[in-house]
């Protein structure tokens, strides 16, 4: 996973990335694709009328883990089906 290239999902409005939640009581896990055209999926198919408000970037998987620490992520939800969705966590040590 360290020398892949993931995709992540980021608001254009205040920055923040996409994240998933396990449970209520759960922290955030961010959202994590293995393409930029299954981020696109994602959005297109579970927030349409709101897609135009985020943006695809990428991240190196050698940067992920400074990422997860610099935003107090507990881990990765890596989305391994964007259509139904269908989400492995992945918890940050």
């Amino acid at each position: 996973m360290l020398s892949e290239i993931h995709y992540l999902v980021r608001s254009t409005a205040d920055g923040r990335y996409l994240t998933a939640r396990p449970n209520e009581n759960a922290s955030g896990y961010l959202l994590l694709f293995r393409e930029n055209f299954d981020a696109l999926s994602y959005l297109n198919t579970h927030a349409a009328d709101v897609a135009h408000r985020f943006t695809v970037e990428s991240i190196p998987g050698t940067q992920l883990g400074s990422l997860l620490k610099r935003w107090g992520f507990t881990g990765v939800a890596l989305v391994t089906d964007p259509l139904l969705p269908r989400v492995e966590f992945l918890q940050h040590n």
